[in-house]
């Protein structure tokens, strides 16, 4: 075993899989008999998977065509240049008109509904706020605090038990996370906004590292309904909600 610390740098590099095999060995060791370090790693894992779940669409853009041109014309080191002038530009842009260039409000809440997913599905003892035993005072909270009815679906038919739910922040207000959790352990999120649009839509597809979201609006709620289960399963699922709001 070697003699050096354990550090904040090895448990990042423990994280994002860039240690080599004895490092690794040494880190885990120290993690077994370190709860809260253990604890920090999961949570490190948590960040990078909903990091993931929000941004990796925007990473997986194509390279613009004069960016690619300029590789070409002037070679590797001046490409990778205007490559970092390119990202440096986009931040600091995205930033300074973040107000005004936000994608359409119902994309970018399915993004969030995705990104929320992720982050707590994974959790073992705290997925929820308050759970499933105490419905009544969870559907009261959450309508409270969005100003608005909420309801809990029932989907015990679709193989789903309602297992609680939480408060997220939104952009335009607070959104109500509700968990459903099947008897394999799989588990899908609802969250519910409220927030006027004037028009009520169809179901729209989200898709991200093999979570899907569903993303509809019915008069002045907005809905998403993600899980890592088969398309049509979680489709299903989502008209099931559907047909259970007032109409």
């Amino acid at each position: 075993m070697s003699s050096i610390p354990i550090g904040e740098a090895d448990l990042h590099a423990y994280v994002d899989g860039q240690l080599d095999d004895t490092r690794r060995a040494e880190v885990e060791a120290f993690l077994a008999a370190q709860p809260d370090a253990a604890a920090e790693v999961h949570l490190l894992r948590e960040q990078n998977q909903a990091l993931h779940a929000g941004f990796d669409s925007v990473l997986n853009e194509p390279v613009p065509l004069h960016l690619s041109n300029a590789v070409k014309r002037r070679g590797w080191p001046h490409g990778i240049a205007a490559g970092f002038a390119w990202l440096a530009c986009g931040l600091v842009v995205g930033w300074l008109l973040h107000g005004t260039a936000a994608p359409p409000p119902m994309r970018a809440f399915a993004q969030q509904a995705l990104a929320a997913h992720v982050l707590y599905t994974v959790e073992i003892r705290h997925p929820v706020e308050v759970p499933a035993a105490q419905e009544a005072h969870l559907v009261a909270w959450l309508s409270k605090r969005l100003d608005a009815p909420i309801h809990a679906p029932d989907l015990q038919q679709e193989g789903f038990a309602l297992l609680g739910g939480r408060l997220l922040p939104g952009g335009s207000g607070p959104l109500a996370q509700l968990m459903y959790q099947a008897a394999d352990g799989q588990r899908l999120t609802l969250i519910i906004k409220h927030a006027p649009q004037g028009t009520d839509t169809g179901f729209r597809l989200m898709q991200q590292d093999g979570t899907s979201v569903f993303y509809w609006i019915d008069r002045d709620y907005g809905y998403a309904l993600s899980g890592s289960i088969d398309r049509n399963r979680l489709l299903a699922v989502a008209r099931a909600v559907d047909r259970q709001l007032p109409h």
